[in-house]
């Protein structure tokens, strides 16, 4: 595998020892030099404290860490407050969102969209930060069309974002098809697939079917087919998704963003195969 540019995404430990567990897995995957490593906000910023503060660990472990940034209900005080921490933080990467309703939350807030948080951030910080927004090749589950989440996308787009990480796909005609309607629509910056590691099952049928992202029938079976054979799910899992990379690098892709769900052994995995095709 030609040199690729790669990051990690990790979500924020609840507990000391999830923290611990996180941290051994970051040095594992800090072997495969990553671009950066990204850091996941809950819903209505519920995890903000979390967030930060495993940040502001990645930055003081001397990789580049991206906070992820999500507007749903916030206030452009609030806002601007945690923009300020950020950059005291010497963080110079935001993944902003919009973010998804928790549960019994009202559409509060002065941001609707995540366009808004973009031009924000713009308007507010200039050019401090390198602003990701997210993409959806197998359109956002709240998309009146794959057309308005197309023009949303741009939208992201042309209000300041440098780049996008998509959703996790497990057909890659879909991302290739989503990067060329963005390019015709006007898109002018790097779009890196997103890649989520099959570890399990059920955890995986029942994600996707709350992010849209479509699991192939034939995936899907042959995960089914397995019942609670852990070992042969994970076996097929890594074949499926380096299969995946592999299609996606050979037909140069801007880099690789990993949803590590906080483990290292499967993506290290996948990592290793391809850097020896």
């Amino acid at each position: 595998m030609k040199t690729l540019p790669l990051s990690f995404e990790f979500f924020p430990p609840k507990t000391p020892e999830g923290a611990d567990k996180l941290r051994a897995v970051r040095q594992k995957l800090y072997a495969h030099q990553p671009e950066f490593c990204s850091v996941t906000f809950g819903a209505g910023g519920s995890t903000q404290e979390g967030t930060f503060a495993a940040v502001a660990e990645i930055q003081a472990e001397g990789v580049p860490a991206a906070s992820h940034f999500s507007c749903i209900g916030a206030t452009q005080a609030g806002v601007r407050a945690q923009l300020a921490q950020l950059q005291a933080m010497g963080v110079k990467r935001l993944v902003a969102l919009r973010g998804d309703l928790p549960s019994g939350y009202g559409a509060g807030g002065q941001f609707h969209y995540a366009s808004d948080l973009v031009a924000f951030i713009r308007a507010e910080t200039g050019d401090a930060f390198h602003i990701e927004v997210a993409a959806y090749p197998e359109t956002h589950p709240q998309a009146r069309s794959p057309q308005a989440d197309l023009q949303a996308f741009a939208t992201k787009v042309k209000a300041g974002a440098n780049s996008a990480i998509t959703q996790y796909f497990f057909n890659s005609d879909a991302y290739f098809r989503f990067v060329d309607d963005a390019y015709a629509l006007g898109v002018d910056v790097p779009v890196v697939p997103g890649i989520m590691p099959i570890l399990g099952s059920s955890q995986l049928l029942r994600f996707s079917d709350a992010c849209g992202a479509e699991i192939p029938r034939w995936i899907r079976l042959r995960l089914q087919a397995y019942g609670d054979d852990t070992a042969s799910i994970k076996a097929f899992g890594l074949d499926v998704v380096t299969d995946l990379c592999d299609q996606l690098v050979t037909a140069g892709v801007p880099g690789l963003h990993f949803y590590t769900m906080n483990q290292s052994q499967a993506v290290g995995e996948i990592i290793g195969r391809l850097q020896g095709r």
